[in-house]
């Protein structure tokens, strides 16, 4: 008998209109490494490393690029979030109604956006 099917990872693939800039703000910012790229100088597609977790990014011209909506919006869980509320707000990644809270079902959470409009959340359960 074969072994159930099992999934342990996920990679979501993040829409970015410059590689090179959403590299800068992951690795800089974020505190993420680079994976891997496609490219040295101007990759389309790349991932960045974090810990336990990994994101992909992927060049999509700007002339099909959508409306400010139906953003991605990743939900990463995250042990020692004041920690990494911290980090982060000394960062300058936050935009106005970045707050570290409390949420009606059951987390501790706190959410941004990169530059291209792709959601950040981090959490934990309370």
């Amino acid at each position: 008998m074969q072994p159930k099917g099992y999934l342990h990872q996920i990679h979501p693939v993040l829409p970015v209109k410059d590689v090179v800039e959403a590299l800068d703000f992951y690795v800089n910012r974020l505190g993420f490494k680079i994976g891997f790229a496609d490219d040295a100088k101007k990759p389309t597609y790349a991932g960045v490393l974090r810990d336990g977790i990994e994101i992909h990014l992927q060049w999509h011209d700007a002339k099909e690029w959508e409306a400010e909506i139906d953003r991605p919006m990743l939900r990463i869980v995250t042990q020692h979030i004041e920690s990494l509320y911290e980090e982060y707000a000394d960062k300058d990644v936050f935009h106005g109604h970045t707050l570290l809270r409390e949420t009606a079902w059951g987390t501790m959470e706190f959410a941004f956006y990169d530059p291209f409009k792709n959601g950040l959340t981090f959490y934990r359960d309370v």
